[in-house]
């Protein structure tokens, strides 16, 4: 039979990972994530400043963590503790992002991956850039997905630091309530995306679950009301689905 009539398999196809970089860019440059992401850096570059930090620290810190959350808890942190207090909570933070990196590197893997070709890609995710990715990655072709990524990542850091070297600057212009609500952009987005994306009876529950109890938790003030959160509303909703599937 003749072998035109059977394609190579998609790791036998030259990368071409110029253009999927640009596409990676285009795709940041077009995603409401982005711009949301930018409005959440403007309020951290707000911050920033009134707590002191030079406007070069404020860009540097977001170009080299690429974290919101955990910048916001890096810089409260060191201005009433120690580094050994802001080292551990910042780790704290950065747990959450492990599920995800673990979730998305094998979307990018081919075999012949290169476990350095990683680094970067795992670098850049955080919410904001792992929700895109597992939206439009997939339609990459299989060896262009980490470049693709890689042009995701870059265009989103340097949206997130222009906002916050301009949070920085229009600090003293901007209201502090509105700077602090910048900062909810991109949580109130990934919310919003979750709600859309929950397809299985399970994931709604744990959506919903969790909705209900963190506001609770918050206002009988236990500590890490978020995580206790999350916890016992995924595992309600689990336990709800087993029992669902073993009554089928």
């Amino acid at each position: 039979m003749d072998s035109a009539s059977h394609p190579p398999p998609s790791d036998a196809r030259p990368p071409k990972p110029g253009a999927a970089f640009v596409r990676g860019l285009r795709a940041a440059a077009t995603s409401m994530f982005n711009w949301a992401l930018a409005g959440t850096f403007i309020g951290y570059g707000g911050l920033c400043q009134d707590l002191g930090l030079s406007v070069w620290w404020a860009g540097l810190s977001t170009a080299l963590i690429f974290a919101g959350p955990a910048q916001v808890i890096l810089v409260t942190t060191l201005g009433t503790g120690t580094l050994l207090q802001a080292a551990i909570a910042v780790t704290l933070s950065a747990i959450r992002l492990l599920p995800m990196t673990v979730s998305l590197l094998p979307i990018l893997k081919t075999g012949r991956t290169r476990t350095r070709d990683l680094i970067l890609p795992a670098h850049f995710v955080a919410v904001s850039m792992w929700i895109v990715s597992l939206q439009l990655a997939p339609k990459e072709p299989r060896e262009d997905r980490i470049a693709f990524c890689n042009g995701l990542g870059v265009f989103m850091t340097i949206t997130a630091t222009g906002g916050t070297v301009l949070g920085y600057l229009l600090a003293a212009e901007l209201p502090p309530l509105f700077a602090a609500g910048l900062l909810f952009l991109t949580p109130m987005m990934f919310l919003v995306s979750t709600a859309k994306n929950s397809v299985m009876l399970s994931d709604r529950l744990a959506f919903i679950f969790g909705l209900v109890l963190t506001p609770v938790l918050v206002l009988a003030k236990v500590d890490l009301a978020l995580l206790y959160g999350a916890l016992i509303g995924g595992t309600l909703a689990y336990g709800i689905h087993r029992v669902r599937e073993a009554r089928r």
